[in-house]
């Protein structure tokens, strides 16, 4: 191959990987595996400042959700935190419908021209000023009791993104079926806290885990919301059953509440 190929062929191929990593050994190997549930990819950004935040933020908004629409991914969420300690992180969800979609997708981003020109000061970021310090990435399959994320009303309103760790596949798989098998996304729903989304890491971090995100109108709203569901009927009687005690399933809880950007499509 002549240099100037290679080279083109390899400028491609990374801006494509900052937005799709490579999950080929994951892709199912039959129809009906590709079918039904989503998949999420949840990235953060950790920043140093606002002038990453600002080349990030451009990014996203000019160039990765408008190439991303394009291609047929309609679900891009992007946040900051609501109480930042220091300069705020970035979360970024997107949806995908299924393993086939999201492996298609590196390849349709990588040869948009518009994606690639508007996105030129991210992508081509030095070592000596990056446009972030690092991103952390996960790769979520949706629940089968909540196959489909659902994007609220476009409105003022604050998000709480929860992750519940386990200590083990099996203890995490239990949990799973507590919220899908015994109801517990049915209380969130009959409650109002308005879920966007359900799902287990498949790839990532601090796994064995589970992801979700809910939302609310305001911090009064979410008090009183959780204090309905501490006290709800159906959830005292599935958290009494000794198998689904959380301090046999779960290992750690994390809460970070979240506020959508301006241009963010959930």
């Amino acid at each position: 191959m002549k240099r100037r190929s290679f080279v083109k062929s390899s400028l491609i191929s990374g801006a494509a990987a900052t937005i799709i990593p490579a999950v080929s050994n994951a892709m199912p190997t039959d129809t009906k595996a590709a079918t039904g549930a989503e998949y999420y990819e949840l990235r953060v950004y950790t920043l140093k400042n606002e002038t990453q935040q600002k080349l990030v933020e451009d990014y996203l908004q000019n160039a990765a959700i408008p190439a991303l629409n394009r291609a047929g991914v309609k679900h891009n969420g992007v946040f900051t935190e609501l109480n930042p300690a220091g300069q705020t992180k970035i979360y970024v969800i997107t949806q995908y419908n299924n393993l086939t979609h999201f492996n298609t997708i590196a390849e349709t981003i990588g040869k948009d021209k518009e994606f690639m020109t508007k996105g030129a000061a991210y992508l081509n970021a030095t070592a000596k000023e990056p446009a972030y310090e690092r991103i952390e990435s996960s790769l979520l399959k949706s629940f089968t009791h909540a196959l489909k994320i659902a994007a609220p009303e476009k409105k003022a309103r604050i998000f709480e993104l929860r992750q519940y760790q386990s200590a083990s596949e099996a203890t995490g798989k239990k949990k799973i079926e507590m919220f899908t098998g015994q109801g517990e996304i049915d209380i969130f729903k009959r409650l109002g806290f308005k879920p966007v989304f359900w799902g287990e890491t498949v790839i990532g971090p601090l796994r064995p885990n589970l992801t979700y995100m809910v939302t609310f109108d305001d911090l009064e709203a979410k008090n009183t919301h959780w204090k309905a569901f501490g006290g709800d009927p159906q959830w005292k009687k599935i958290s009494s059953v000794p198998e689904y005690a959380d301090a046999l399933l779960v290992s750690k809880i994390t809460s970070t509440l979240l506020v959508p950007t301006a241009y963010s499509q959930i």
